[in-house]
């Protein structure tokens, strides 16, 4: 991937980017397109909350490959803490440099490496760079800060400093500043609520589940593959199993492609109850859901 600095995040209109990343299978809508755009041209992150399986984690990576950079990504999870984001040291390197410089010292040689031990152990030789400050040092480059909503607050806070200043310090090193700032995309599922005050820093967007005219159109451009009449069955059914079937978990664009791909494999032309029971799995994650969606298949299809 390219990393050239001098490349300009600036489109001229929200349609330039939404052509773009177009080009790489990623299909926006209007309110999308907008706020991508604003959030490119006025630096900001952008905040994407909505369903599992609405795209939100696939536009980052839209981005990166529609920009030709890199793309950086920060899983979040129950006690992710600031040293797993940003930076932690090697510890195992740092004992055996210690025991060669004792060494040296014990054997009369290298007298003048060991005079300064300490700062030996925190060059940047041991550093090891997580997501947010490779990141920074790698810029430009997006950063995926994936499902945020799974962190606790404190890390919440933590990344909020970082994404008001696109700056660190290590006391060891002394401070990274990143120019240009990387694109921040953060996503949420919506398992909890955000604080204001990363909301205020961000940009925001509630990416929905798309209509049937737009999934279908995400079918062809991600899975050409998939045969024109199939494509349009599968998309009809998992518009009526979100809109009707009342699941614990309705299927996302991801599921709807899987399913899709997971036909074609099978080489079925045309999509028909047995067939549909049997590769349910590729749609459906639940036992319940699938229970209820078994005992529809047959007026869903007819319909």
């Amino acid at each position: 991937m390219s990393n050239d600095r001098s490349m300009e995040r600036s489109f001229d209109s929200a349609k330039e980017l939404a052509e773009l990343l177009a080009e790489t299978g990623y299909l926006m809508d209007d309110a999308l397109a907008t706020i991508g755009f604003l959030a490119l041209r006025l630096g900001r992150p952008l905040l994407l909350e909505g369903e599992p399986g609405t795209g939100k984690t696939t536009l980052a990576e839209a981005l990166a490959e529609g920009l030709d950079i890199p793309l950086i990504r920060l899983q979040c999870y129950e006690g992710i803490d600031a040293s797993q984001a940003l930076y932690d040291w090697d510890f195992p390197r740092q004992i055996l440099h210690l025991r060669a410089v004792e060494t040296a010292h014990n054997t009369g040689a290298g007298a003048d490496e060991a005079t300064d031990v300490e700062k030996s152990l925190f060059d940047e030789r041991f550093l090891i760079a997580r997501p947010v400050l490779r990141a920074l040092r790698e810029s430009p480059a997006v950063l995926l800060v994936d499902e945020i909503d799974r962190a606790d607050d404190e890390f919440e806070a933590f990344l909020l400093e970082v994404l008001s200043t696109y700056q660190v310090t290590i006391p060891e090193l002394g401070t990274i500043c990143a120019s240009p700032p990387p694109i921040v995309v953060l996503t949420s599922n919506r398992t909890r609520e955000l604080h204001d005050a990363l909301k205020r820093r961000c940009l925001y967007h509630w990416i929905d589940h798309p209509g049937l005219e737009r999934e279908l159109a995400i079918v062809h451009s991600r899975a050409p593959e998939v045969a024109k009449i199939l494509a349009e069955q599968v998309v009809s059914l998992i518009q009526q199993l979100r809109n009707e079937a009342d699941l614990l978990k309705p299927p996302g664009v991801s599921e709807t492609l899987d399913w899709a791909r997971a036909l074609q494999t099978l080489g079925t032309t045309e999509l028909d109850v047995e067939t549909a029971a049997a590769t349910l799995g590729a749609a459906i994650k639940y036992r319940e859901d699938a229970d209820r969606v078994r005992a529809s298949l047959d007026r869903m299809l007819a319909g």
